[in-house]
């Protein structure tokens, strides 16, 4: 959920196979070469990344909905496997899979478009230190909670909340840990970004590093929610059942009564 920066300019596709082949300095192999001739095909003008940014630049949106769907939906694939978290009939590949493609497709990926859209015209060539603080401000204080609040309301929706409390319980409960994470993520990957990678690589950088961090907190959810079902069917005393509030996040238990 890191903001993603764009250059206003993106290099063509020739400019980036010639970054992606300057690699090696001096004739010295080194193993991030390596990686990235096997991400590039050798840094070819039909190299994967090249191919990507190419359709990055000419179809901005489209693409960013492709990626942000592939990515939603196997996030939520990979956190079911790495919580053991089966549907009814034992399968890890749940009915939450198409719904995490479709809200990263069809909700996140327009969102952020428009959000950073907005962002990058209102400092539109202001590259002074304040502007760039400015800058980074504006997309942790603003930009950030407004992707975040959208994201926990999707995933109450789609955990099966319907009703206005339930939706509102499943932000209030989980906006500040998000947002946490945010706030740590965000501005060490971005200093990252800045000191090792050139601009045209941050789209995928930063889908990367929100894959990754929203596969943790995802599979986190589902191992403590699991936790607290398995507690409640040995019994703790409290004479609630698993479907009742105290059982986990709010928001995530409300499709129990139907399974997955």
């Amino acid at each position: 959920m890191s903001v993603k920066f764009e250059k206003e300019t993106i290099k063509t596709t020739e400019a980036v196979a010639s970054a992606a082949a300057g690699g090696v300095a001096g004739g010295k192999h080194h193993v991030a070469h390596d990686i990235g001739e096997a991400l590039t095909k050798g840094g070819g003008v039909s190299g994967y990344l090249a191919v990507y940014l190419k359709q990055l630049q000419e179809n901005p949106l489209r693409t960013k909905m492709l990626t942000s769907g592939t990515l939603s939906g196997l996030q939520e694939f990979l956190a079911s496997w790495i919580a053991h978290d089966r549907s009814k009939q034992g399968h890890y590949f749940t009915s939450r899979v198409p719904k995490m493609a479709i809200y990263g497709a069809f909700i996140s990926a327009p969102l952020g478009h428009v959000l950073i859209t907005i962002l990058q015209k209102i400092f539109r060539g202001r590259t002074s230190l304040k502007a760039k603080i400015l800058q980074i401000l504006a997309s942790n204080l603003i930009v950030s909670p407004i992707q975040n609040t959208i994201y926990l309301i999707s995933m109450a929706i789609i955990a099966g909340a319907r009703t206005f409390h339930q939706v509102r319980a499943t932000v209030k409960a989980g906006f500040m840990p998000v947002m946490k994470v945010s706030w740590i993520v965000s501005p060490i990957s971005l200093a990252f970004a800045q000191k090792f990678l050139p601009e045209h690589t941050w789209v995928p950088f930063f889908n990367i590093i929100g894959f990754i961090i929203g596969t943790y907190i995802n599979s986190h959810t589902k191992k403590k929610r699991l936790a607290a079902l398995r507690r409640k069917h040995y019994g703790d005393g409290s004479g609630r059942s698993p479907g009742q509030p105290g059982t986990g996040r709010p928001g995530d238990d409300y499709d129990r009564r139907g399974g997955y």
